[in-house]
């Protein structure tokens, strides 16, 4: 691609990237960052782990981002009753006009371009499994039969904190197939006074679609055409190998670490760097891309150990000295 294309493409990338964030904000109040972190995930072409407390207007957010970029929308409650065959769909004895039985496919809600996967945590790891194979090979698979699903395909799945009564950890490996893991805070005082005011006024709020899924899936391969040199993937390495406990330069690391991120972190930390260069108007990656997708990209990707979990530690607060252990530029 050669650059005035490259500039063009940049350019359209932000166009479309501040028209849904727009569209989003007439819905919800605040939480530009998270709005931003999810549509980093989106364009992509990954997933996204929110958390928060209900009552943040996180089903809201997703529901929102199915209508502003023009998405066959689908919603899954899960509960701790929740069967595989609710999600993915399953074989159902079907009689025609002649009398004459046979078994016929009957998809579940998993088939849809964005799907929310409401409090994934309220249902059992058996339940939460069905959702690995459609997440990493966007397909799924009942009795003999693989199905493949509508391109583009994205999970969107909301999480209580974990501390929370009736909550099930996530397996490490579905964790490890979300893109970013976005934690949604706590508004202020004055979004709250905005919140009461939107929602107590006899009126909604109406979005209009600002892109659509071919748009999204033009502008992920954009991303993917961005460089990065050496050095720069260089310190990605680095931060990743950072998260382990063995030879990392950072103390809580080495201290309160279990077991660090797998390969897929490096995969999300690169390619979210050249996301937000791209949003930042630069064809090139920075160092300072790779230290702002650290967080949402590495949180949910190692574990601590019990004196980690002892002290009330968070992961957040390990990034942050593996950020300051180890030294942007080259070696």
């Amino acid at each position: 691609m050669d650059s005035e294309a490259a500039a063009k493409m940049a350019d359209r990338l932000a166009t479309v990237v501040r028209e849904v964030e727009e569209e989003v904000g007439r819905v919800m109040v605040g939480q530009r960052d998270v709005v931003r972190q999810v549509l980093m995930a989106i364009l992509a072409g990954g997933h996204a782990l929110l958390e928060g407390v209900p009552g943040l207007g996180k089903t809201v957010m997703v529901r929102t981002f199915g209508q502003v970029l023009d998405l066959k929308f689908s919603r899954i409650q899960f509960t701790p009753d929740l069967m595989p065959a609710d999600i993915v769909g399953t074989n159902v004895i079907a009689e025609d006009a002649s009398g004459s039985r046979r078994f016929e496919f009957q998809p579940g809600p998993i088939f849809a371009n964005l799907v929310l996967a409401d409090e994934i945590n309220r249902a059992t790891p058996k339940t939460q499994s069905a959702m690995l194979e459609a997440m990493q090979e966007k397909q799924v698979t009942v009795g003999t039969a693989t199905r493949a699903l509508p391109k583009p395909f994205f999970v969107l799945a909301t999480q209580n904190p974990i501390e929370m009564e009736g909550t099930y950890p996530l397996p490490e490996a579905q964790l490890d197939r979300f893109f970013f893991k976005v934690l949604v805070r706590f508004p202020s005082a004055e979004e709250l006074g905005e919140i009461v005011r939107r929602t107590t006024a006899g009126h909604e709020a109406t979005v209009k679609r600002a892109a659509t899924g071919e748009d999204i899936l033009a502008l992920g391969r954009l991303a993917r055409d961005v460089p990065i040199a050496e050095p720069v993937t260089d310190y990605a390495v680095r931060l990743l190998m950072a998260t382990h406990p063995q030879g990392s330069p950072s103390k809580k690391a080495v201290q309160f670490v279990r077991y660090g991120a797998s390969p897929r972190g490096l995969q999300t930390l690169v390619l979210a760097g050249k996301i937000r260069a791209l949003l930042e108007g630069r064809f090139n990656v920075a160092f300072e891309d790779l230290r702002e997708a650290a967080y949402p990209a590495l949180r949910h990707r190692f574990f601590l150990n019990f004196e980690g979990e002892a002290e009330g530690l968070s992961t957040d607060q390990v990034i942050a000295d593996i950020l300051e252990s180890v030294p942007a530029g080259p070696r």
